[in-house]
């Protein structure tokens, strides 16, 4: 089970945004290095809900799928930290969280390779410092994210958020192909799960957003007020 028997990833298709074609290439383009430097490799696969191990001197490349990255605070609740998708590291060198766990959103296959070995190619740091940016970039968001006042813009800006790293364009709108439940939307935003079950039911009686096969698509008029699409 090597590289070349994978399923390629593909993020927005279409006109959604101006940088989506070049994030694209970029994304293909940092695969292929990977495939050319470790053709042999196997990867590591794991289905969707499985705990990911993670070592203190190992980093992992997201080749397929998506990976929830969380903290257990001491009354044992979950900090959501970061979604991570194809082509991202992520891994303990990386962090100073603890505990740090990572979890299969999706299914996911993932590459690893020795910390040591990634400072010693000038190759894989270039690649890892467009991703190691995405990173950052999120967790700004994030921040950001935070310091708005009412519960429905977080929840909003939220989703819109996964729609512009996850999401897929459908004639109706935006689908975001990862399955979050309720309480995970509330500790990513910081309020309760009840909470979230009532916006969402707000939202879908405002024409925003709708439920298809148990994934969230967000209603064109939202990406519009949003400038995510380009009015017809």
């Amino acid at each position: 089970f090597f590289f070349s028997s994978r399923r390629r990833h593909t993020r927005l298709q279409g006109d959604w945004s101006s940088d989506v074609c070049s994030s694209d290439l970029y994304h293909q383009t940092f695969i292929d290095l990977l495939e050319q430097l470790y053709r042999d490799r196997t990867l590591l696969p794991y289905p969707m809900g499985q705990p990911i191990p993670l070592k203190a001197e190992e980093i992992l490349v997201i080749c397929r799928g998506v990976v929830q990255l969380f903290t257990i605070q001491d009354d044992g609740s979950e900090t959501l930290l970061g979604l991570a998708g194809p082509s991202m590291p992520l891994g303990l060198p990386l962090t100073t969280v603890y505990p740090y766990w990572a979890i299969a959103l999706t299914d996911v296959d993932l590459l690893a390779l020795p910390m040591a070995e990634i400072l010693g190619s000038t190759e894989l740091m270039a690649g890892f410092f467009r991703y190691l940016t995405l990173r950052l970039q999120q967790s700004e968001a994030w921040l950001a994210l935070s310091g708005k006042r009412l519960v429905g813009d977080r929840l909003k800006q939220f989703l819109l958020m996964l729609a512009r790293d996850f999401g897929q364009v459908e004639p109706k709108g935006i689908r975001i192909p990862i399955r979050l439940t309720h309480y995970q939307l509330a500790t990513a935003i910081g309020t309760t799960r009840v909470t979230v079950t009532r916006l969402l039911k707000e939202f879908k009686a405002e024409g925003w957003l709708t439920m298809d096969q148990r994934y969230l698509v967000l209603m064109s008029r939202l990406l519009l007020e949003a400038d995510l699409l380009p009015e017809a």
